[in-house]
């Protein structure tokens, strides 16, 4: 298996769709995009002009997989249990935790967040406020604790063994972490599980992303931070 997978460095359902795609061994070519841009190919890919699109071929013909519930899909169809738990409870909790953050993470907390640190610098729409910022890092600590909540007693977020949900939601902190946003002493269980996560060789390409005038946490790179 293997395929081109566009999509945008610091967008986190890009970063789920490197990780998956590393995770489950499937070779593939990276081609980063701005999709802001009105000549990104994403646009004539998938409808909503929205990244990760990973073009790929089954059985002979092509098939493009618009965006990351797609891409997870065709994971597991082509890999079952790749990536998602054997056991139907652990299962359930991986997709409900995928969905969770795919909603509630993303409007509560990158919309905010993301928007002030990433989007408004490389659109030039002005300086972060103040009072979004607290908004969005009031909303983080909430679903921060609730993450430190599960893994005091989980090794993984949906249970026993790595899942989606693992994947998926350090593509998210990875992001804001970029921008030094999550303070991981206030989260011990939550810190263990980002190092432990770090460190696995599907995550190193992200640790060299960057993009011009925007700076790194000084610890972004560090596997022990």
């Amino acid at each position: 298996m293997s395929g081109v997978l566009h999509h945008f460095a610091f967008d986190p359902a890009s970063r789920a769709a490197r990780l998956a795609l590393g995770e489950a061994r499937v070779a593939f070519e990276e081609n980063a995009v701005r999709p802001w841009e009105s000549d990104c190919v994403v646009a004539t890919l998938n409808p909503s002009g929205m990244p990760p699109v990973f073009v790929t071929q089954e059985r002979e013909r092509p098939l493009t997989l618009c965006e990351l519930p797609a891409i997870l899909g065709w994971i597991e169809d082509q890999s079952p249990g790749a990536l998602l738990p054997t056991d139907p409870v652990e299962r359930a909790e991986a997709r409900r935790l995928v969905h969770a953050f795919a909603r509630r993470f993303n409007d509560e907390v990158d919309a905010v967040l993301l928007h002030e640190r990433l989007e408004k610098p490389l659109l030039r729409l002005g300086p972060p406020e103040a009072r979004a910022l607290r908004e969005g890092r009031e909303n983080l600590k909430a679903h921060l604790a609730l993450l430190e909540g599960l893994l005091a007693r989980r090794d993984c977020l949906a249970g026993r063994r790595l899942s989606q949900a693992d994947l998926v939601a350090a593509a998210h902190l990875s992001v804001l972490d970029f921008f030094g946003e999550v303070s991981w002493s206030n989260w011990p269980a939550l810190k263990t599980w980002y190092m432990r996560l770090k460190s696995r060789p599907s995550f190193r390409p992200l640790l060299s992303d960057r993009l011009a005038g925007l700076q790194a946490a000084p610890h972004y790179t560090d596997l022990d931070f």
